[in-house]
């Protein structure tokens, strides 16, 4: 179920380096942590306090019974600078949608490790603990079904089978993009491909197609929780 939703989102030259370099102003990812719920379910609400409108309910499981990422992007402290409250990405249409929830609802560790897609470029980053370690070419989503802009996270990853398209390797991101021949649109998914000659193009539904070497080198870095930043 997981690999066909990403699927439906995706169906539509440059080579990767590694090593270490220093990375841009626009690789920057400003975020309190990542984690995964204690609660069984947290109502996300509107403002930082109990009696506000829940704008969704987390529960602690995907569908799939993965635990459930949560990216916490602010944070409220009581007067002794303890957090008392955690401002979080929240998954679906309209991106780039946040609510609060309790600081005792989720575990959160430090980031060290994100994501950039430079739509324009048709480039990615991958940063970790300060250093751009790998980066190369992507395609991107195609005129009329951009890759959208903004922050957002892993939910979890999966080796493909049966469907060519996603490649070697394939994530389930929080973005969803705006498709004209699906229905309600679709997730973003950051995945590999079958045609790597399309690399470098704006050719998706809003996916983000990379090499398989790239994204076989993602699968052992990336985590659950993982901030993927797309700018333009």
């Amino acid at each position: 179920m997981l690999a066909g939703a990403v699927l439906a989102a995706c169906s539509t030259a440059g080579v990767a380096t590694a090593g270490v370099t220093e990375p841009s102003a626009k690789d920057a990812v400003d975020v309190v942590g990542a984690g995964s719920l204690v609660w069984t379910h947290v109502g996300v609400r509107a403002r930082p306090s109990m009696h506000a409108r829940t704008l969704v309910t987390f529960g602690q499981f995907l569908p799939d019974y993965r635990p459930r990422p949560v990216l916490a992007v602010d944070a409220l402290h009581d007067g002794d600078g303890k957090a008392t409250w955690y401002r979080v990405a929240i998954p679906g249409r309209p991106n780039g949608r946040t609510g609060w929830i309790p600081a005792a609802s989720v575990s959160l560790r430090p980031v060290d490790r994100w994501l950039v897609i430079f739509r324009g470029a048709r480039r990615f980053e991958f940063v970790l603990r300060g250093r751009v370690v790998r980066a190369g070419s992507v395609a991107v989503g195609a005129p009329g079904m951009p890759t959208p802009l903004g922050l957002f996270y892993v939910q979890e990853g999966f080796r493909p089978s049966g469907d060519p398209v996603l490649g070697a390797y394939a994530f389930e991101t929080s973005a969803y993009s705006r498709l004209s021949d699906w229905p309600g649109g679709g997730i973003v998914g950051v995945h590999g491909t079958n045609t790597p000659a399309l690399i470098g193009q704006a050719i998706s539904h809003g996916c983000v197609r990379l090499r398989n070497a790239d994204i076989e080198y993602l699968r052992d870095v990336v985590r659950a929780g993982t901030p993927v930043k797309i700018v333009s």
